[in-house]
């Protein structure tokens, strides 16, 4: 007797999320097939019922990623109308200490970044779609005489933020002090440049 319809999808929904996990916490390339279906509740055979390689499964994890991390965004944004309030308070969240620690539900983008360039196209391609996105978000609440200034001072904006954050997360175990003197110094340097005085 076979799985119902419904109980296919929880079942693809399963491995997905087992997978997300395992990759956000080691790396993809640190996750194999056996582990991953074992994490899922799964044989192998049954992963094959879901999906055509562990390709195909890591593109399938890089777009819900993608997804969450769009509705978290989101969020944010309109929990705030001001929108030199909202920019502080994501700078703010992005570069704290319990962001850093997040790897499982932080933004995706950042969790991704080191991996990315080794996945497949498909799994390249949500996650370059994810970052334009995100920018597009950004460049809507930024401040600027133009859609094309906006936009550069979101890419600007973004990357500081991306690469504040993982060079905390490389050195927070090796030097604590460090890694949460890039995350202050990040988010000063990043607030006085959206509100110059």
């Amino acid at each position: 007797m076979g799985v119902s319809k419904q109980q296919a999808i929880e079942n693809k929904g399963a491995i997905v999320a087992a997978a997300e996990k395992l990759f956000r916490e080691r790396g993809v390339a640190a996750v194999g097939l056996a582990e991953l279906t074992k994490a899922a509740g799964f044989t192998q055979g049954g992963f094959y019922n879901h999906f055509k390689s562990k390709d195909a499964l890591v593109a399938a994890v890089m777009e819900k990623a993608m997804e969450d991390g769009a509705a978290r965004l989101i969020a944010g944004l309109q929990a705030s109308t001001a929108a030199d309030c909202t920019i502080k308070q994501y700078i703010e969240w992005y570069l704290s200490a319990d962001h850093r620690t997040d790897i499982e539900a932080g933004c995706p983008l950042s969790v991704f970044a080191g991996d990315v360039r080794r996945l497949g196209e498909e799994a390249r391609q949500s996650y370059a779609h994810g970052l334009l996105w995100n920018l597009d978000q950004l460049a809507s609440v930024i401040d600027g005489e133009n859609a094309q200034e906006k936009q550069a001072k979101a890419i600007t904006l973004f990357s500081q933020m991306v690469g504040s954050l993982l060079l905390s997360r490389a050195v927070v175990e090796a030097d604590p002090a460090l890694a949460d003197e890039i995350l202050r110094n990040g988010r000063q340097q990043l607030l006085q440049a959206i509100r110059p005085e």
